[in-house]
């Protein structure tokens, strides 16, 4: 599992655009420069407060160094993650990276309980992002962190970011409070339609106070894993049905590490129980799966692997060659390489719309 990355004979010569590298904070006090006085000081003397009982540590098994592999561990230091150098040499370098898009998920506000330590604690990270990471290196691109859970002043951090090209999608959180379709959280919706960003749906350590399956807490790291899964499943059925997408028809949503395999079952699962059903959500205008084909977008990271990959090429051509988006999760442990990652044949088109074009169109990086 922590074995050293595969080393390259070659460099890649097929540039991509990698939808999911992890910055961590270098030190534990990182993003105190970057709070106002009186949050800096707040959080020094009662830290943060998660939607879960025992902030300090989280709620599901989890393996040994969060997941991440011991030779992405700094040498001068620091957590893996927290070397922009390190990054460079293991992963930008090497597998040819043209634009790389940060989710920076440590302490940003997304799960903070406290309104304006929310804020206080999504508006430092967002200028952490590209003081500490963006400015220093060109291919990085940052996502607006946001207190999804408090959507006024998620709007207003939208809109304090938005005219800055670096900032080229809205992060929130695939562990809410409440399904995301609920309408409390429309407020954000609108105000990234009104800026033209996609929303990035990433899982994050905690849930929202909620057991993470539906039926309880799981046992082992393999039972949560899979839970990624079944929780993009749900809140793609939740944005569907509850009419986000009918409300917001110009918004877009990628759904980052939650797999895609599903996708088809649950387009056929929700069109014919719509069939049966649509007097009760008459604000939906279309069947499910058009929405979910035209609003929602996915990336690689961690791919199905069927025994016979015909099985995914037949996924992908139901979904779109023009949906999926390459992503490698650096530094965590089951990192993909993309020389290595694709175990299926392709085109030299549907290569170059999965590793690059699909999200230089997207997030209109140039």
């Amino acid at each position: 599992m922590n074995a050293p990355f595969i080393e390259q004979k070659a460099r890649q010569t097929l540039a991509v655009v990698d939808c999911d590298i992890h910055p961590a904070h270098r030190t534990p006090g990182e993003l105190l420069p970057y709070l106002e006085p009186r949050w800096r000081e707040h959080y020094q003397t009662h830290g943060v407060h998660v939607r879960q009982a025992l902030p300090s540590a989280l709620m599901y098994p989890r393996m040994m160094a969060a997941g991440m592999r011991a030779d992405s561990l700094p040498e001068n230091g620091g957590p893996a993650g927290s070397d922009l150098d390190l990054l460079r040499k293991q992963h930008l370098d090497p597998v040819n990276v043209e634009f790389g898009l940060l989710m920076a998920l440590s302490k940003g506000g997304m799960e903070e309980r406290n309104p304006g330590l929310a804020a206080a604690l999504s508006r430092a990270t967002n200028d952490w992002q590209i003081d500490r990471w963006v400015r220093e290196e060109p291919r990085l691109r940052a996502g607006i962190v946001v207190p999804q859970e408090f959507p006024e002043a998620a709007v207003a951090e939208i809109e304090r970011c938005a005219g800055d090209r670096r900032y080229v999608q809205i992060m929130l959180s695939s562990r809410p409070s409440d399904p995301l379709g609920h309408r409390r959280y429309w407020p954000i919706y609108e105000a990234a339609e009104r800026a033209g960003l996609p929303i990035g749906l990433h899982p994050v350590g905690y849930n929202g106070g909620h057991p993470s399956t539906g039926s309880g807490w799981p046992t082992f790291y393999l039972q949560e894993h899979y839970v990624f899964v079944a929780c993009m499943e749900a809140l793609a059925a939740s944005l569907i049905i509850e009419g986000v997408f009918e409300r917001f028809p110009k918004l877009k949503v990628v759904l980052v590490e939650g797999g895609f395999g599903w996708a088809p079952a649950l387009a056929w699962r929700m069109d014919k129980h719509f069939e049966k059903f649509r007097n009760e959500v008459a604000h939906l205008k279309r069947r499910p799966s058009e929405y979910l084909r035209e609003h929602i977008w996915w990336t690689t990271q961690p791919i199905e692997e069927p025994a016979q990959s015909r099985h995914i090429v037949e996924i992908i051509d139901w979904i779109g060659w023009d949906r999926l988006f390459y992503s490698s999760d650096y530094p965590h442990w089951d990192y993909d390489n993309p020389s290595f990652a694709f175990k299926f044949p392709m085109t030299e088109e549907q290569r170059r719309k999965i590793f690059r074009d699909n999200a230089m169109a997207l997030y209109r990086l140039a």
